[in-house]
């Protein structure tokens, strides 16, 4: 509740027992029962001490009425809050920086074909392993990444790495110009956008807690996948191709 300086406020009738007074012919104001938060509260003491000024200005002119446009100042210049916009600016490098967080684990595609690598490969192949032999999957390190305010993007920016190697899942334009998947030797902490490293980014995301896919970060709309058949490398796709397995479970 709060108090008002007016000297003129009609608050004996028994309406003013329901929080309601009148402050003039014509004009009402009334007070919720419903809590308001301290901005809500503070529009309106500003907009009584504007319309205390106007009553003084109502004594001197003698009037007995507020008119349309002053009613309509009070409203805007009390009630209506002003918002400011600040657009960032992307026109400088765009920077990603290393998090913390970092996620070890098996990649297994929609088909339970995994990830295999063999030494000196510059690729990985998806192979159905059964038993024992699920052993030779790779373990993988994903690492996240900090993508900048002002880039918006499609899901959380990571590195795809082999666990304790160098190794890091890349795309790049191959010779026919087509985005391509390889394995390269790299020590990754942050990356800007213009030392070439963003190939080594992917946006990964997540639905339903299980279903994860990552599109490349240099290329949008095209997916890390597999293909149907075994013991075929790991390769980029567009978004439109059907024929190929771009969704994936991430194991412990």
């Amino acid at each position: 509740a709060f108090e008002s300086d007016f000297d003129e406020l009609d608050c004996s009738d028994p309406l003013a027992m329901s929080g309601r007074c009148d402050l003039h012919r014509g004009l009402r104001i009334e007070i919720s029962q419903h809590p308001h938060s301290m901005r809500k509260v503070a529009n309106i003491v500003i907009g009584l001490q504007r319309l205390q000024k106007f009553r003084h200005a109502e004594k001197v002119s003698r009037s007995t009425e507020f008119t349309e446009h002053e009613l309509l100042n009070i409203i805007l210049e009390s009630v209506v809050e002003e918002t400011v916009v600040m657009r960032l600016s992307c026109d400088s490098p765009v920077t990603y920086s290393k998090q913390d967080k970092e996620l070890q684990c098996t990649v297994c595609d929609n088909l339970q074909k995994r990830l295999v690598h063999s030494e000196g490969d510059p690729y990985l192949l998806a192979v159905t392993l059964k038993g024992g032999n699920q052993s030779q999957s790779v373990r993988m390190n994903l690492s996240t990444y900090a993508s900048p305010s002002c880039n918006s993007t499609k899901g959380q920016p990571v590195c795809l790495g082999i666990a304790k190697s160098n190794l890091y899942l890349s795309c790049t334009e191959s010779d026919s110009g087509s985005p391509h998947l390889s394995l390269e030797v790299k020590e990754l902490k942050m990356i800007r956008g213009e030392d070439g490293l963003k190939r080594f980014l992917f946006l990964r995301s997540v639905k339903g807690g299980s279903v994860n896919t990552f599109e490349s970060a240099r290329f949008p709309g095209w997916f890390i996948s597999t293909a149907t058949e075994d013991y075929q490398p790991v390769e980029m796709c567009a978004e439109a191709d059907t024929s190929r397995q771009r969704v994936f479970t991430l194991l412990p």
